[in-house]
């Protein structure tokens, strides 16, 4: 078809939908593969089938949004407190800060005057204990994921190149800003896998997403971005009721018309695959006006539940209402649920001063909200089929900046994995003695992503597209050790 008809063909499509916009097509286009930017001329889609047996179903992306400190959270160092308020250069370990070991990002060593670096250590801001069976050590910051710990696969080696918030982006889909814009591992999930809820988005979004993190398609095309969800059953998402003034029977007339009127076309034109997706969203935006709703009213869970997640205290309670309705969207078939903590450019985590204060009300926040999404998986039965991520752009640094916060840190940061088949009670990857370098089992964060990808059945070089070639970096290789 030529590329005139293509273009306006989007346009219709993205404008169709009786109100619901992306929204309803975004979900149902994926599937029927039509909504591409750029369609290849000699290539087959994927089937929404596993290329291989999967050991989960779900993911729910956690990633707060600013930069976690490691040292503060799932990777202790106490040398920062032996030499607190030294520089790096009057310590044993002055040679972190070497070119050489720097050479992975773009970030200059400062000296003052004399020659010696100014970065002074930064002494831990909390304590740290070991807990459960495999006798971890966490911050006293996260005493309810500590009780999770042996659900948990820690990975304190990760690494990244953008040392600024861009890198929000470059987590969620592997490269630098400065690249261009590529599809985040949210859409590649979208786009590769089938539905398991026909009356439900495939790929969610909740928590402020700021303008330039905001996509995820981008050359899959749109119809691979996250639905927007809000943890409002009166108004969960855009367009996602009807106009006051219509009542649902007269909504059920209007769509049934409009099914005749496409299924008149579709006899004319029987291989239009673009009607048929369209006629299907036009079906789930209606069926989503219900089921949306639905999964957000928590009243229907017990109080303990509600009480497990947070829901009774007002610092953790926006929070847990996001992990609660993770719980209920995994449990009716949603495949891919991403939520970010924090709102704002920077974002919430970014501690430049005053971090000790601020961390405490982050993790406070998030802390026990999260904890009780695992063991309310776990005690569903759904842990071992839902893969849980907890992540940040990148970590802080060991130094001081001001008085009393830590800068961006690129070289050495930590995560964790939960569930989908991954090894619980597990700590993977080392930074040295101060937390600044990644010093065995570095891993960039695109292994991340193929960790994820394999745990879902998914090669992510067979969803390449043939005009996209992508990068070897770009795929990633999957932790094999924190897999069961």
């Amino acid at each position: 078809m030529p590329h005139r008809f293509v273009q306006s063909r989007r346009s219709f499509l993205s404008n169709a939908g009786l109100g619901f916009g992306g929204l309803a097509l975004g979900a149902m286009l994926a599937r029927d593969n039509v909504l591409r930017a750029e369609a290849p001329t000699v290539w087959e889609p994927p089937t929404g089938e596993p290329h291989f047996t999967p050991k989960a179903k779900s993911v729910i992306w956690l990633f707060m949004n600013g930069g976690v400190s490691q040292a503060e959270s799932f990777d202790p160092k106490p040398m920062l407190s032996k030499y607190g308020g030294k520089t790096i250069s009057e310590t044993p370990f002055k040679d972190v800060q070497n070119p050489e070991k720097l050479k992975l990002a773009r970030v200059t060593v400062i000296n003052d005057a004399n020659g010696q670096q100014r970065n002074k250590l930064y002494p831990l801001q909390v304590g740290f204990k070991k807990y459960g069976e495999s006798g971890i050590e966490l911050s006293d910051w996260v005493p309810h994921m500590g009780s999770c710990v042996d659900d948990l696969a820690i990975v304190r080696s990760m690494w990244t190149t953008d040392d600024n918030h861009g890198a929000q982006t470059q987590f969620h889909s592997g490269r630098h800003m400065l690249d261009g814009e590529f599809p985040t591992l949210g859409a590649w999930v979208h786009y590769g896998l089938g539905s398991l809820n026909d009356n439900l988005p495939q790929f969610i979004s909740m928590g402020k997403r700021e303008y330039w993190n905001k996509r995820d398609g981008h050359y899959l095309g749109p119809a691979h971005d996250a639905t927007p969800i809000r943890v409002d059953p009166k108004n969960p998402l855009d367009f996602g009721t009807a106009p006051g003034d219509v009542t649902r029977d007269e909504q059920e007339l209007s769509f049934d018309l409009v099914r005749q009127l496409n299924g008149i076309r579709g006899n004319e034109y029987p291989e239009d695959e673009a009607l048929a997706a369209r006629i299907k969203a036009y079906e789930l935006a209606f069926r989503m006006q219900t089921s949306v709703p639905e999964t957000l009213r928590f009243d229907e869970e017990t109080q303990a539940t509600q009480e497990l997640y947070g829901l009774d205290d007002p610092a953790t309670r926006d929070f847990g209402m996001q992990m609660l309705a993770a719980r209920r969207f995994v449990e009716r078939g949603v495949r891919f649920i991403q939520v970010q903590h924090g709102a704002g450019g920077a974002g919430a985590w970014d501690a430049h001063s005053g971090l000790k204060a601020n961390h405490e009300r982050n993790f406070k926040a998030v802390d026990k909200p999260i904890a009780g999404l695992i063991k309310d998986l776990k005690q569903r039965g759904l842990l071992d089929s839902t893969l849980v991520l907890f992540a940040s752009e990148f970590g802080r640094t060991p130094g001081t900046q001001g008085s009393d916060g830590r800068d961006h840190h690129i070289y050495g940061f930590s995560v964790w994995m939960a569930g989908g088949g991954t090894k619980g009670g597990t700590v993977h990857g080392v930074t040295d003695e101060i937390g600044f370098h990644a010093v065995e089992d570095r891993h960039y964060v695109t292994d991340i992503h193929a960790t994820i990808l394999k745990q879902l059945g998914l090669d992510s070089r067979r969803l390449e597209l043939p005009d996209r070639k992508r990068l070897d970096i770009d795929h990633g290789q999957a932790i094999e050790q924190i897999l069961a």
